[in-house]
């Protein structure tokens, strides 16, 4: 390894050490405003795009849950809680029943 690859790796590993909101430095300040897109998932079912094409107003489509079980709360597509239904001054909404932890969340990535 030359001297010059040397001096650069060392100039690039003493600038991340001063690179701002490192872990010590973060303050989650910075992330509330950000915007998420929370969806919740009722069920899943799949089928032959013959099927797909054959559906119209008034059919039915058989999910894989059954009535009552909670419903798969996601926020930008990754599992986060499981919740019911409810109405609150008309309109829907959703208790939370159970939240999936942190780690959880990163072993169901892997």
């Amino acid at each position: 390894m030359s001297s010059t690859s040397t001096e650069s790796s060392a100039a690039a590993s003493s600038d991340l050490s001063t690179v701002p909101g490192r872990a010590r430095d973060v303050s989650l300040d910075v992330i509330l405003d950000v915007p998420v897109t929370l969806s919740l998932e009722v069920g899943r079912t799949r089928l032959p795009i013959r099927s797909l094409l054959q559906l119209n107003q008034g059919s039915v489509v058989e999910l894989e849950r059954a009535a009552g079980e909670p419903l798969d709360v996601f926020v930008n597509g990754t599992l986060v809680a499981h919740g019911e239904v409810v109405v609150v001054d008309e309109q829907f909404g959703i208790r939370l029943t159970d939240v999936i932890s942190p780690a959880e969340r990163i072993r169901k990535l892997k």
